[in-house]
């Protein structure tokens, strides 16, 4: 069909020209900034969906400037209007919101969205365009399901990054629909689990190795608290990812996130949050009531940290180096091995250090004015940073020094002078990771750093070896 200058070209707002959501942006917006006032709302209206609409984006707007335009919906866009055409936004979302997208991103020769009491979809959409426009007065691109009656009296239809059950059913209500992008991928998806996060959960071997106990019945089990603990860990990525949607739309690297960047709806993000929170705390029941009350709470601490400590500056930073130590303690448990106080007393400070470290880089790489996206720390912060992050490293090293003089490390090492060793090691590269951490030069994970800095693999590799050499 040939593009009329007499035809209006009618635009979706949700899933079509953004690659979100605004109902979900609002309700996990709210879930990070006020999560008791949005889950009674949200509950209290669940079947009054226009009047959820405009109760969420009252509790919390998403920043509408950040927000993910599709491009091949854009591009359509600009050739309608070049060739003189009328571009409308009609959306199912709430007309205060549609409005702020329709200002922000136009212009749009129309933009109308639902009131409290009319959801402005399905077949109420459908009527209100052939009243405005006729019956196959205009072309319409829409991305779901729920777009089915409005293609059905449009003269042309557009479908945005369709599934093939979508094309099925769209075919089957007799439309032709033009697709138009690309459907997610599996591959988006495993990257918001963030598999290399993964390596934190090596952390439920220490207490085994700690121990000197590497029997199998011991690892099986440990293995099966690092699947628990990855999947459980993966699940509340997730959350955090939805919950800080505008602050990394505004990061040099995080906006580049799934959920953030629009190519992973969130919808698909939430069913998988919940997949992986069930099989981890499942893992963890078949392990015992102990392994399940340990991920019970490593659950809700992780879920408070991602609703609101992760904004309370320095407790940000303790409930990090918390969570790693909540690790520790899940591996002897899983293991069922007495854990020694030595142990707990030196994994906390470490993490405790490279939590500083983190926000030291960000801080680094952070313009000169203003605070970190989604945190409280300014550039004013940087120094404390790195008062805290040596006094946190020189109580490590410290407590393994202390450590390599006690009764228990007697018992489990001949050669006292290769734990010194390791100490020194152990101080060496903790000082380079603050280091590269104040200059800037860590990629804002502390993780990802270890694991791709040779000379500080080296430096952990000659300490394993040591270790190994040490023990009786």
């Amino acid at each position: 069909m040939s593009m009329a200058p007499d035809v209006p070209l009618v635009v979706d707002l949700d899933g079509t020209l953004i690659r979100t959501d605004l109902l979900l942006e609002c309700f996990w917006k709210g879930m990070g900034t006020d999560p008791v006032r949005t889950v009674a709302t949200s509950l209290r209206l669940l079947h009054d969906r226009p009047a959820l609409k405009a109760a969420l984006a009252e509790i919390a707007e998403p920043d509408i400037s950040a927000l993910p335009l599709d491009p091949v919906v854009a591009e359509l866009i600009r050739g309608a209007r070049a060739d003189g055409r009328e571009v409308a936004l009609i959306s199912g979302s709430t007309h205060r919101l549609v409005a702020h997208v329709a200002a922000e991103h136009g212009p749009f020769d129309r933009a109308e969205g639902s009131d409290r009491t009319t959801n402005l979809t399905r077949a109420a959409k459908a009527a209100r365009l052939e009243k405005l426009y006729g019956d196959r007065g205009y072309d319409y691109v829409g991305d779901s399901a729920a777009d089915i009656p409005v293609w059905q009296k449009a003269r042309r239809a557009y479908v945005v990054r369709p599934t093939a059950r979508l094309e099925a059913r769209i075919a089957a209500a007799g439309v032709t629909a033009e697709p138009l992008g690309d459907v997610w991928t599996a591959r988006g998806l495993a990257s918001a689990f963030r598999p290399h996060q993964w390596l934190k959960n090596l952390l439920l071997l220490l207490p085994l190795i700690a121990a000197h106990r590497l029997d199998a019945e011991g690892l099986v089990a440990v293995l099966l608290g690092m699947v628990a603990f990855s999947a459980l860990a993966s699940s509340i990525y997730i959350v955090n990812d939805l919950t800080d949607l505008d602050a990394d739309r505004v990061h040099e690297t995080k906006r580049y996130r799934p959920f953030a960047a629009g190519v992973l709806p969130i919808k698909v993000g939430m069913a998988a949050s919940l997949g992986l929170g069930v099989t981890g705390l499942v893992i963890g029941a078949f392990l015992g009531p102990w392994m399940l009350a340990v991920l019970l709470v490593y659950l809700a601490a992780t879920l408070s940290y991602s609703m609101h400590l992760k904004r309370v500056r320095w407790v940000d930073v303790s409930m990090l180096a918390a969570l790693y130590t909540l690790r520790v303690v899940a591996g002897a448990v899983a293991a069922g091995v007495v854990a020694s106080g030595w142990l707990f007393g030196f994994i906390f400070p470490v993490f405790l250090g490279l939590g500083c470290v983190k926000r030291l880089t960000e801080l680094a790489r952070a313009p000169e004015t203003g605070f970190l996206p989604g945190r409280r720390y300014q550039r004013a912060d940087r120094a404390d940073l790195l008062n805290v992050a040596i006094v946190a490293a020189l109580c490590a090293v410290g407590v393994f020094v202390a450590y390599s003089l006690s009764d228990t490390a007697a018992r489990l090492y001949d050669r006292v002078w290769a734990l010194w060793a390791v100490a020194a090691l152990l101080g060496a590269w903790l000082a380079r990771m603050i280091w590269t951490g104040w200059t800037g030069r860590q990629d804002y994970d502390p993780i990802i750093f270890a694991i791709t800095d040779r000379i500080g693999l080296a430096m952990i590799l000659a300490s394993t070896a040591l270790l190994w050499f040490g023990a009786s």
